[in-house]
């Protein structure tokens, strides 16, 4: 029998609203003196391990408009494919960064390095990717999603969660395309012929 809870509700779902980067990136909202920078700011804390990249994207909506308002955050194991907190993790990163989308183009940007291979639950090994988080003005939920890297097709090829997509024809929605030496690039969309695949939590 289902309990009556009659304390301590859950509150009700809203949307991120306006008040996200007051919060979370009070610097970017040049509201100073919060935090000596913003958190997640920074991933790289001294020398790092691996190649370094740089990840710009731009979250579009239905009508391919970008949202200039949204925040994402993002996860990832180091070089190594090894995450922070576990033993032998690159004590220089910290597998964690946040960015909010520029005011006027709505560009995120992430200093990270090019992850390495992750081992997977039944012994497979999962494709370099990075884990996104997508929060914005009339998203209720956060979104996830993954960005995998286009030159890493033979570990694509045989990634235990891009092989399990029904539709193989929108893989390429969740592909970083490289731009220039160490740029990679990945725009997310919400909506429409290109819309991004999102993944239940």
């Amino acid at each position: 029998m289902a309990q009556k809870l009659t304390h301590l509700r859950e509150s009700p779902s809203q949307t991120a609203g306006p008040y996200v980067h007051i919060g979370c990136t009070p610097n970017f909202a040049e509201l100073n003196g919060v935090y000596p920078q913003d958190l997640g700011n920074v991933m790289k804390t001294g020398v790092v391990q691996g190649r370094e990249i740089t990840v710009t994207g731009t979250v579009f909506d239905g009508t391919g408009t970008p949202l200039r308002d949204a925040m994402i955050e993002i996860w990832q194991a180091d070089a190594a494919g090894v995450y922070p907190g576990q033993a032998g993790c690159d004590p220089n990163f910290t597998g964690w960064g946040r960015s909010a989308g520029d005011m006027e183009t709505g560009e995120f940007r992430f200093e990270t390095v090019k992850p390495g291979q992750v081992g997977f639950r039944d012994g497979r090994m999962q494709a370099p990717h990075v884990t996104f988080w997508i929060v914005a003005r009339g998203i209720n939920i956060g979104l996830h999603t993954r960005m995998y890297f286009e030159d890493e097709a033979k570990a694509n090829a045989i990634d235990p969660i891009l092989s399990r997509i029904e539709h193989q024809v929108r893989v390429p929605t969740l592909l970083a395309k490289a731009q220039s030496d160490g740029h990679y690039r990945f725009d997310i969309h919400l909506q429409g012929p290109q819309e991004t695949i999102f993944f239940d939590s």
